[in-house]
């Protein structure tokens, strides 16, 4: 984390190439899906809106330097993080297969929802996304089963810890205090029970309708669980915790912590090396057959260290702004904050939109002072960002990974669109006006 960073002013034209990255990860995906398939192609991309946001920051002088420091070490953290939660759970094999009843399928997504917490929504994705599929092979009505996993594991169960979320991670960097997220565990118990029991229901239904020889082929072709690759990872998964602790105790230790970089200070990364670490040990001493069985691939992590560079040095200009304008644009209601930011997550990004509209609530970059001040503000932008994220295949990293396995696996998926009339919309609004009533409705 950067200290010291300097107060800048920038106009609005500034924030251009922010908007144009986001509208470019929303939007190229379907207008030109081939071209944007390739990493190489999203580099170029991003390069072409990131290199003009760079040298134009770095012709501010002190002021643009600092904040593009700033943004570059709170990415260095971020990807260390993403990193480790994905080496370290493609190295966790859970093999066998079970009777694809609507009960064993609920409970998998309930464990997802609680896992996620602990290995991020990415990390439970890969872990669990095939022993699901998997399970449910036999079945013909299955269109449901993966859309609901993206919907509690890749995101809804992904609230509770820093770990959980890109978003909340975010904040944490930001000085929102490590635990404070678990203070929301009503809003997560309320919209994951809630989204659960309309699974269950629709699986059930959907059970039903299956011929009794499928559902006797798939009654008799049971094989007992096995979870693989613990005794290696998971102790790599308490040195990733050990790390982003280690993180949030260097905020508050003096300058035997610190190292200056001209007229700035950052933090030793003590926390980052040991999350990086426990990456380059799980590839080390996992058995190699566990990570080829996962499909281990390093496509889509390179694919979020691109896009996110991205988005770390163009974002600063558009935050700097904020920072100076926000007071202006009238948004004071906790629930205005909780559609506004779910709205936007699930249209481009949760973890930017997450960052913008904290900024724009507490003035400045400093997350510490909106759980201080305004839990209320801050709680609703942390459920906006995480549950609306759910919202569209492009809502939320894990969204695409599921969508493409699933596919891979035979499934029949949604598109882009059917995705959002067909499940969205009709199963997720209900949930989310719900959660308005009951949480955000009178602040």
């Amino acid at each position: 984390m950067c200290f010291g960073a300097l107060p800048l002013q920038v106009p609005l034209w500034a924030a251009g190439p922010f908007v144009l990255l986001l509208l470019g990860i929303a939007l190229l995906p379907l207008v030109a899906g081939h071209w944007w398939h390739s990493n190489r192609n999203k580099a170029i991309f991003v390069v072409a809106l990131s290199f003009p946001t760079a040298g134009y920051l770095l012709a501010l002088g002190e002021a643009g330097q600092s904040a593009l420091v700033h943004e570059c070490v709170e990415y260095f953290s971020f990807i260390s993080l993403l990193l480790a939660l994905y080496v370290i759970s493609g190295g966790i094999v859970l093999r066998g297969d079970l009777a694809g009843r609507p009960r064993t399928n609920l409970l998998f997504l309930a464990a997802g929802a609680v896992l996620a917490n602990l290995v991020g929504t990415t990390g439970a994705s890969m872990i669990l996304i095939r022993p699901v599929l998997r399970i449910n092979a036999k079945r013909k009505s299955t269109l449901h089963i993966p859309v609901f996993f993206i919907f509690s594991v890749s995101n809804l169960g992904g609230l509770l810890t820093p770990l959980g979320d890109p978003p909340l991670f975010l904040g944490f960097l930001k000085g929102v205090d490590f635990f404070w997220t678990m203070s929301l565990w009503k809003e997560w118990l309320v919209a994951n029970a809630l989204v659960l029991g309309i699974f269950y229901v629709w699986d059930s239904i959907a059970y039903r309708r299956e011929s009794p020889e499928d559902i006797r082929i798939d009654q008799i072709r049971v094989h007992r669980l096995r979870l693989s690759g613990l005794a290696v990872n998971a102790p790599l998964l308490v040195v990733v915790l050990l790390g982003v602790v280690f993180q949030s105790q260097q905020v508050g230790q003096g300058a035997g912590q610190v190292i200056a970089v001209g007229d700035l200070t950052l933090h030793r990364p003590w926390g980052e090396i040991l999350m990086l670490l426990a990456a380059v040990l799980s590839l080390l001493l996992s058995p190699k057959h566990l990570h080829k069985e996962n499909r281990f691939a390093w496509g889509p992590i390179v694919e979020v260290a691109v896009l996110f560079i991205g988005i770390f040095v163009t974002m600063a200009p558009a935050l700097a702004y904020l920072k100076e304008h926000g007071g202006k644009l009238g948004i004071t209601e906790a629930w205005q904050y909780f559609w506004l930011t779910g709205g936007l997550s699930a249209l481009l990004d949760n973890a930017p939109t997450y960052v913008t509209f904290c900024t724009l609530a507490g003035g400045g970059d400093d997350f510490g002072v909106l759980a201080d001040g305004k839990p209320l503000i801050l709680t609703a932008i942390s459920c906006g960002a995480v549950f609306m994220g759910a919202c569209s295949y492009i809502g939320n990293g894990p969204n695409f990974m599921v969508k493409a396995i699933a596919e891979e696996a035979g499934y029949k998926m949604p598109s882009f669109f059917g995705y959002i009339l067909r499940f969205s919309l009709p199963v997720l609004m209900p949930v989310f006006v719900v959660i308005t009533v009951l949480f955000f409705a009178g602040g």
